[in-house]
């Protein structure tokens, strides 16, 4: 048992060097197409929400407001959703298409970089594509203490379901970039033969390892300074809102004091969804532990010089099942892969993804 191994180069341009560069760059000023949304709310089981943004031949999100039903919704300014789905909606949806669900990283949502490149490149070949917003990264804050983590498989085995249950006759696929890849890809561990359903699945910049990555993270000085720094700036305003939801539940004093992600995982992340420290959680939510279990057909890609994830704490191939294609090109950052002249765009990932749903290879 053991996964194949990948080590084709990204063709990242000479303009862009270091994995620092690459991340940030992309991230930022690489460019992509724009792609508008149709947003669905869904209740989940817990008595809270989530909000999936769904995009598809026939799914037109400018469709005109006199179509609206229902009682009056959330305004969808600063999203990328341009209205809220309609229950004549759902039979416009091609019912037999290839469909792909993205799951995303820390801080994202469908706004970024990564979601809008895929999405628009999977829908103009006429899928239908849904970006699945976790908790509290739609643009609303959640109805509960809780939030979002990197563990989570349930919260993906819902999801999933969810959208199987309004497509069951699609093919579907699943994709998931660094957090949302490490949730999926434990999710796919621990469901094996059952999640079988799904055709194809993919990690993208998955930190698979979450003690390594942590640390890399936590204690280097572009790691606790620089991008634990861009994280915690929106993280802790949705921490003292949740202070004021729910009054006790935050140490709001330390929450002022936060400065690497170990320390956030200690004070929130770790006690709130059912673990002892940030050691702990890391430990037990990482997905490296069930890659021999997957089932599904399954592209994980990673660059080598990520600089959220050592190449040390990389899978090989016998850490995996058989299933698995491990894609590690030298070059690409994390959650970045821009390619092309200056000023370079993003459409090397999408296409990397589609080549192996086409193919498996």
């Amino acid at each position: 048992m053991s996964a194949r191994i990948d080590t084709s180069n990204c063709p990242v341009p000479a303009w862009l060097p270091g994995g620092h560069i690459q991340t940030l760059y992309s991230a930022r000023f690489a460019q992509h197409h724009h792609i508008g949304f149709t947003r669905e709310r869904v209740d989940t089981p817990d008595g809270d929400f989530l909000d999936l943004d769904w995009s598809a031949p026939g799914l037109r999100p400018d469709r005109l407001a006199h179509e609206r039903d229902g009682a009056p919704k959330p305004s969808l300014t600063g999203t990328a959703a341009q209205r809220w789905m309609l229950e004549p909606d759902w039979a416009r949806l091609p019912a037999h298409a290839d469909a792909l669900i993205v799951f995303h990283g820390l801080e994202g949502n469908s706004l970024s970089h990564y979601s809008q490149a895929i999405a628009h490149h999977f829908r103009s070949r006429g899928w239908v594509v849904v970006v699945a917003n976790f908790r509290g990264c739609s643009g609303f804050p959640n109805q509960m203490a809780r939030a979002y983590y990197s563990g989570d498989s349930a919260e993906i085995e819902f999801m999933l379901g969810h959208v199987r249950q309004r497509l069951p006759s699609a093919r579907w696929h699943a994709a998931g970039v660094s957090l949302g890849g490490n949730a999926l890809l434990k999710y796919l561990g621990e469901a094996k033969e059952t999640a079988a359903w799904l055709q194809a699945a993919a990690g993208i910049s998955v930190p698979m390892d979450l003690p390594a990555c942590g640390k890399r993270l936590s204690d280097t000085f572009l790691g606790r300074h620089l991008y634990s720094r861009l994280f915690l700036k929106s993280i802790k305003k949705k921490i003292f809102f949740k202070a004021q939801q729910f009054p006790g539940s935050v140490d709001v004093l330390r929450t002022h004091q936060l400065r690497s992600i170990r320390e956030l995982d200690d004070l929130y992340t770790a006690p709130m969804h059912g673990y002892r420290n940030a050691l702990d959680y890391w430990t037990r939510a990482s997905s490296l532990p069930l890659l021999p279990s997957i089932q599904v057909p399954t592209l994980i890609l990673n660059a080598r010089n990520d600089p959220f994830v050592p190449q040390a704490s990389l899978p090989g191939s016998q850490d995996c099942s058989d299933h698995i294609l491990l894609h590690q090109p030298a070059l690409g950052g994390h959650a970045g892969f821009t390619t092309g002249p200056f000023p370079g765009h993003l459409a090397w990932l999408p296409t990397r993804l589609a080549h192996f749903f086409d193919t498996g290879h």
